[in-house]
């Protein structure tokens, strides 16, 4: 499984980190939270919190996006793309 997360500021793209998680022992959902965890490490960010409307989101579309309601601390930016781009079958 390939996710992207991307941090988005008036509409341009600012930075990008995408992870690969191939531990086949591990659930879909425990393979997205760990690619959230790295991505967030390797961008330096706190790691947001999954409100209804963004689980909802990615379980329709396997994309969401982590706006500041979603972070504890401030983020210079307006929101956080993540997005998975090659799923394990």
């Amino acid at each position: 499984m390939r996710i992207r997360g991307t941090i988005m500021k008036d509409n341009r793209w600012q930075r990008e980190e995408t992870v690969s998680i191939e531990d086949t022992g591990l659930s879909r959902t425990r393979k997205v939270y760990q690619a959230l965890d790295e991505i967030c490490y390797a961008l330096d960010l706190a790691v947001p919190i999954w409100l209804d409307a963004n689980k909802k989101e990615f379980i329709r579309h396997a994309r969401t996006r982590f706006r500041k309601d979603n972070f504890i601390e401030y983020i210079p930016f307006d929101y956080l793309d993540f997005q998975v781009i090659e799923e394990d079958w």
